[in-house]
């Protein structure tokens, strides 16, 4: 007797391949907009920075293959297939959802390497899955994982991380060196929509250092869009700025909000944040990222069995 199908669509941001992508990766960003010479150039030249791409896409089909296989370690009555959709770069959730049906899949659960919930973020990922699904017809039955940032194998493996980047510390420093959990920006006016996100960070910035027993810790925000209406605030370089007035000389910044090393974490914080922080003195620290962590996986695939049992 063949298991049940479970198919499962993890949804990724996305990130060009290879350096001739970046224009339409980027005019994509911008819906359908192309950047002007100097934005371009400005990007590049960031990644260049980096090494001269991201290693998105890599980490996310790692990320990928270890949720499938943990899924199936987990629970060994369905067989759970993982398909990967990016929002801004091939292959997209469109695609994705096209390939699921073609492979028959009826049954499926949908998840953001993300684990906070925003209108803006999450919402839009559900919104392209759901379109597609209309368009291909099916899969026929499918839910959504809105966020997991409370799953406390989540908060385990980042409690871990964070400890780690303390203990880069003297035993008799570590109490008192801040730690700022960080997310990437959002325009202001999700306030007035009652959006959970600022409050989300916040709840798992609380729930990773009550775990640790570290009481100096704080939320920020990075990755701002360069549009004229106000983003979330203060910004990591507005609090490393601010930090260093009030007489601190070292920080750990976890990026709380991202789940792999990308162009937002190695270049905002590694290279940027970095440089002002050595700029003003200040030792910064910055927490890993968890990548395809096995514990990591397991609160990822944890939040999918349960919503699969739920949906």
């Amino acid at each position: 007797m063949s298991k049940r199908v479970i198919g499962i669509l993890a949804m990724a941001y996305g990130t060009p391949s290879s350096v001739e992508e970046i224009e339409p990766y980027y005019t994509h960003i911008r819906r359908g907009r192309k950047p002007e010479s100097a934005q371009l150039q400005e990007l590049t030249e960031r990644y260049e920075a980096i090494g001269g791409l991201s290693p998105l896409n890599e980490i996310t089909a790692a990320q990928a293959a270890g949720l499938e296989r943990t899924l199936n370690e987990l629970d060994q009555d369905v067989q759970y297939r993982v398909y990967t959709g990016m929002k801004h770069a091939h292959p997209f959730i469109e695609e994705t959802v096209q390939k699921m049906v073609e492979d028959g899949i009826e049954e499926a659960v949908g998840v953001v390497w993300a684990p906070h919930y925003s209108t803006m973020s999450i919402g839009t990922y559900i919104k392209s899955a759901e379109e597609a699904r209309e368009k291909w017809g099916g899969p026929a039955r499918i839910s959504y994982v809105e966020s997991w940032h409370l799953q406390p194998l989540f908060v385990e493996s980042t409690a871990a991380r964070v400890a780690s980047a303390l203990a880069q510390f003297p035993a008799d420093e570590s109490a008192s060196v801040p730690v700022v959990f960080t997310a990437h920006s959002l325009p202001e006016r999700i306030m007035q929509l009652g959006d959970p996100y600022p409050e989300q960070i916040e709840e798992t910035g609380r729930a990773v250092t009550e775990q640790i027993g570290h009481h100096e810790w704080f939320t920020g925000w990075q990755s701002a869009g360069r549009t004229p209406e106000p983003w979330l605030g203060p910004d990591i370089l507005d609090v490393i700025r601010t930090q260093h007035e009030q007489g601190v000389q070292a920080l750990v910044v976890c990026p709380v909000g991202f789940v792999s090393d990308h162009l937002e974490v190695q270049y905002d914080i590694d290279i940027e944040a970095k440089q002002l922080a050595d700029e003003l003195g200040m030792k910064l620290v910055r927490v890993a990222s968890p990548n395809d962590e096995p514990l990591f996986l397991k609160a990822v695939a944890t939040a999918v069995l349960e919503q699969a049992k739920k949906g």
